[in-house]
């Protein structure tokens, strides 16, 4: 052959295409996913048959479990001795599996996630249950193939004289598909294979009445019962479970949630440690200690409260932010046929009984051979012994064995097999007793040679048999069962406010949108100084709040930002607080406009936007309460390219006040802005220009002295007082508030109202100058003049930014 022609020419696709195929068919059908028929993967069969042909039994001593990995991997399963090893660990862990199929001594691991010895520090058999795995294996009752260097033979599967799969469940992922069945109770799914076997026409319902759900071998509680009636009917199905809780009353009068038993498959230090962190970060207030006393005598996690506090809020509140509470997801798969299925109870229970009826009935057939061909060999002697001493003259008369042996099968009419046992036959066999226990044995295989060819010609008495076998097992195994079953699912009812440490703490919210709490101690130590913050970032908010109460972030995309206090992170006065981004998953994009400590959403008051494009929007601040704050919320609707230029809580009847940049301000009673809901738009509050826009607005009380401080794009400024104005109506385009010029008109970059006297406002440049403003030394001037300059922008750059310098020496509301 051509050195040439050993190379194929194909496309990287078809080959990529065709060898992924077969590796997800290898591990689809020979790694992780479990047999319908005897509930195990091809690496736990291999283990349980290898201990079982080593005499590794219940019975005898215990092996390390070196030897036995040996074995499997020699024998049967070429692959890592740890996968090997930890299969056969997890079928000895008592609180994965519900039925143990191994016993080990040693280390194997623990329900905190600890790692067991290794393999040759402990020892292993087969459990009692697991024999009956095997059970009659050897009496020809399931398939052989040869292992994988054709040296031995290995099962298919094995014979399973109880339901496997369903009492011991499967997890698994392989390519397209994984596995999750959960455990169930030994008596409660025997009996449901019975009623099925018994009657075809069985249905869900009918095996609902016995088969409860599933019995976790951790206990604990399973809600929702129709989650489980779907998932017997599809293969899929979600339900609850839940840990065992009580709350005790200790010394002092005090209260301690005691946990003995947790949700299956949940890692109990993780869950300790979980609880842990929530009492340390305080997300919780009235958690005093958090311990875990389990030892010997059983499982026990203490939740010690602090003398006041709620259990059952507490309770609630673990529930449903721990692992005390999980979800268990029924995905029901397994190999049916050489290929994967989702199965549902009754599908499952199906292949079962399809696969005992086949191993009993191959059973039957073996063990009807043996007796015809022993009962061949009786007739044989019977016959021989009654004309012992013709046979016994013929022997002596015969040169050798194989002589004897022609001899009587020629002169005596016996057959090649019994020929064999009258020659070998023992001369102490020729007492004369030895007839009377022949003719017994004949008629005792007579007995047997009809009951089994009546098994074989009834399916009425092979059921029989089959359910005798189960409900022996089931006497000598079930045990009482451990998860409760509840019909419904209970919905946790969380009331923050009891949960919630009362404690006045300082909040802070930068421009470029850091947020921290700050305790009174920390601020009280530094108040001096100004909060850690990063350069050339500036307050946008401080406020002095409780821990029971709420801040809102109003971003100038039109979204809102709910922060509870209690889960802003904790941070000293000094220090810069945390992102935004990293509460809250915020748009690179958007940036915080507005920030505001709120201590109830009431009714009466409401939340006035006003937008770039002269958009107003009125809603009630109740509305904006939230029970999902994960995420930003929509706080008003948008139009394309408009932004939210101000947020003001107001009590309905406050005053209005724009200012755009082309130099128009308008005044209107908040009252024209009627009351919408919280996604609504809106309606227009100043008629625009074209190009024109609104740069500011406030609100403020009729009866009070207002002043705005404007500033332009050229570096002027100019103080003004409402007097300059008149009152107008909502839509109407405005006075001005500026000359106009010819050549280079100002325009308005900032109009902010003068609250006091003391006010100071920053004033940044393009190249990084900045200058403080104190309105206060400015007079009043009319709507006609231009101000006076302050900066010189030619030199410094345009004006980038403008702010109030916010105190914090003292409470600052705005």
């Amino acid at each position: 052959m051509a050195q040439t022609e050993r190379y194929l020419d194909l496309p990287l696709e078809e080959v990529i295409g065709d060898r992924f195929g077969r590796y997800s068919k290898y591990i689809i059908q020979e790694r992780a996913l479990p047999d319908a028929r005897d509930g195990l993967k091809p690496v736990q069969r291999r283990i349980l048959y290898a201990m079982y042909k080593e005499g590794n039994t219940a019975e005898k001593p215990f092996r390390k479990s070196a030897k036995t990995v040996g074995n499997v991997i020699g024998n049967y399963h070429p692959h890592g001795d740890s996968s090997v090893y930890e299969a056969m660990v997890r079928m000895s862990q008592d609180w994965k599996v519900r039925n143990l199929l191994i016993d080990m001594h040693g280390n194997n691991g623990s329900v905190d996630g600890d790692p067991p010895a290794a393999m040759r520090y402990t020892e292993a058999r087969l459990s009692k249950i697991a024999a009956q795995l095997l059970r009659d294996i050897d009496r020809d009752t399931v398939d052989y193939i040869p292992n994988f260097d054709d040296s031995e033979n290995e099962p298919v599967v094995l014979p399973a004289m109880y339901p496997n799969l369903l009492v011991n469940g499967s997890t698994g992922i392989s390519a397209g598909y994984a596995t999750d069945i959960p455990p169930h109770h030994l008596g409660e799914i025997i009996d449901g294979v019975i009623m099925q076997m018994e009657k075809p026409s069985t249905t869900l319902d009918d095996l609902l009445q016995v088969v409860k759900g599933p019995d976790f071998p951790t206990g604990g509680m399973v809600q929702g019962i129709d989650g489980i009636r779907q998932a017997y009917r599809t293969g899929k199905g979600k339900v609850v479970v839940r840990a065992k809780t009580e709350v005790e009353e200790i010394r002092g009068g005090r209260e301690q949630i005691v946990i003995t038993e947790i949700p299956y498959e949940v890692v109990k230090s993780n869950l300790v440690k979980k609880m842990d962190e929530l009492r340390f970060d305080k997300k919780v207030d009235g958690i005093a200690e958090v311990r875990d006393d389990t030892d010997r005598t059983g499982l026990r996690i203490v939740v010690e409260l602090k003398k006041e506090a709620d259990a059952s809020a507490i309770l609630n509140y673990l529930l449903k932010n721990t692992d005390l509470q999980v979800t268990y997801n029924f995905n029901m798969v397994a190999i049916a046929n050489k290929a994967p299925k989702l199965m549902g109870l009754q599908a499952l229970i199906q292949a079962y009984i399809d696969h005992q009826k086949l191993v009993f009935t191959r059973r039957a057939k073996y063990d009807l051979k043996k007796a015809q061909d022993r009962q061949h060999i009786v007739q044989g002697l019977i016959k021989a012994i009654s004309i012992l001493d013709e046979v016994i003259a013929m022997i002596r008369a015969s040169k050798d064995k194989k002589d004897a042996k022609d001899n009587l099968i020629e002169k005596f009419d016996f057959t090649e097999a019994q020929a064999e046992a009258i020659v070998t036959l023992q001369l102490y066999r020729l007492t004369n007793t030895d007839i009377t226990t022949l003719e017994e044995e004949a008629a005792e295989l007579e007995r047997r040679i009809h009951e089994l060819e009546a098994i074989l010609e009834s399916e009425k008495k092979l059921i029989q048999v089959i359910k005798s076998s189960l409900q022996a097992i089931k006497k000598e195994f079930a045990d009482p069962r451990r998860t409760i079953i509840k019909d419904e699912i209970e919905e946790i009812k969380i009331n923050m406010d009891v949960l919630i440490a009362s404690e006045d703490v300082m909040v802070t919210v930068t421009k470029e949108g850091y947020v921290k709490r700050t305790s009174i101690r920390s601020y009280t130590a530094s108040s001096k100084e100004p909060p850690g913050m990063k350069e050339g970032d500036y307050l946008l908010g401080h406020f002095e709040i409780n821990t029971t109460h709420t801040l809102v972030l109003f971003t100038k995309m039109g979204n809102y930002l709910y922060l509870p206090i209690h889960q802003l992170p904790d941070i000293r006065w000094k220090d810069n607080g945390q992102h935004i981004a990293n509460i809250v998953g915020i748009d690179k994009d958007d940036e915080i406009v507005e920030a505001m400590g709120i201590e109830s959403f009431s009714e009466e008051e409401s939340l006035l936007f006003l937008t770039k494009n002269g958009m107003a929007k009125r809603s009630q601040l109740s509305l904006y309460q939230a029970q999902r704050y994960s995420k930003p919320l929509m706080a008003v609707k948008l139009k394309d390219d408009d932004e939210v230029i101000s947020v003001r809580k107001t009590n309905g009847n406050q005053e209005v006040f724009i200012a755009t940049k082309l130099g128009y301000g308008l005044w209107l009673g908040e009252d024209e802005i009627n009351l919408v809901g919280q996604r609504a738009a809106g309606v227009k509050a100043i008629n625009l220009k074209d190009d024109d826009e609104v740069i500011d607005a406030t609100t403020f009380s009729i009866d009070e002295k207002v002043e705005f401080l404007i500033i332009t794009q050229r570096g002027a400024a100019k103080k003004i007082s409402i007097s300059e104005f008149d009152k107008s109506s909502r839509a109407k385009r405005g006075l001005v508030m500026l000359r106009e010029l010819k050549s280079n008109p100002h325009r308005i970059v900032a109009c902010r109202r003068v609250a006091s006297k003391v006010d100071t406002y920053m004033i940044q440049t393009e190249k990084g100058a900045t200058v403080k403003l104190s309105p206060a030394t400015f007079r009043n001037s009319d709507r006609y003049n231009n101000g006076s300059f302050i900066i010189d922008t030619t030199s410094e750059g345009s004006i980038v930014d403008i702010w109030k310098e916010i105190t914090t020496e003292k409470s600052n509301d705005e």
